[in-house]
């Protein structure tokens, strides 16, 4: 229990819970473990948990009619998702995966979750701002394949994901990531071979070096 309530506190959704809703909150939540590259959910899955990530990374995906994987997410330590059974969501629509390494989840269940909401104003405030985010950040990323060429996706990408999950080194932003170029390439809606050439060109700039399962950024200012 104490484990869990310790938890919570990282969470800003939850921080106007009381002791006592928290309490709550920590015995509605069930621990899961999955392997690296497990399907923690696909479409047609009932949508009667949601899940808050602790360990790992974990992505969010769909796919075109043509079978191509559009990854719509990559979620990190602290994120929560499968909530959209919270707004009357049955079934899953997309596919939930482990990356390249074993993820731990709390899991609660949707009908649980929403009996606390709905005796917290600010929880149920907070969840409403949590899905209008969302739906920002999916129109900007609609904007973004509208009118913004491959490579500007792709460099988009990599300083997004540096301002978010990297750390200084120096002068410099090291991103340590568990992303393939095929990966990258999915979240942009590129391909593979336009991420490698795009990579290579900024590493020949001297913008950016990688390697497997890492970026580093010379100088985030420059790197357009």
């Amino acid at each position: 229990m104490e484990a869990k309530i310790h938890y919570l506190h990282q969470i800003p959704l939850f921080r106007s819970l009381s002791a006592a809703e928290e309490e709550q909150l920590a015995g509605m939540m069930e621990p899961v473990f999955k392997g690296r590259y497990a399907l923690i959910f696909k479409p047609g899955d009932a949508s009667d948990r949601l899940y808050f990530l602790v360990k790992g990374v974990v992505k969010i995906t769909t796919h075109s009619a043509d079978g191509k994987e559009v990854i719509k997410a990559l979620l990190h330590p602290n994120a929560m998702f499968g909530e959209r059974g919270l707004i009357g969501e049955r079934e899953r629509q997309d596919f939930a995966h482990a990356l390249r390494e074993d993820v731990q989840l709390y899991a609660i269940r949707v009908d649980d979750f929403q009996t606390l909401m709905r005796r917290n104003f600010d929880l149920c405030n907070r969840v409403m701002q949590l899905f209008g985010n969302q739906l920002i950040q999916a129109e900007n990323r609609l904007e973004s394949l509208l009118f913004k060429d491959a490579r500007t996706r792709i460099i988009e990408f990599i300083k997004g994901a540096v301002a978010d999950q990297g750390r200084k080194v120096g002068y410099e932003m090291l991103l340590k990531h568990s992303l393939t170029h095929q990966d990258i390439a999915n979240i942009t809606c590129t391909s593979r071979q336009t991420v490698t050439l795009v990579l290579n060109e900024l590493k020949k700039s001297d913008l950016i070096y990688f390697n497997r399962g890492k970026i580093l950024v010379r100088d985030l200012a420059r790197l357009s």
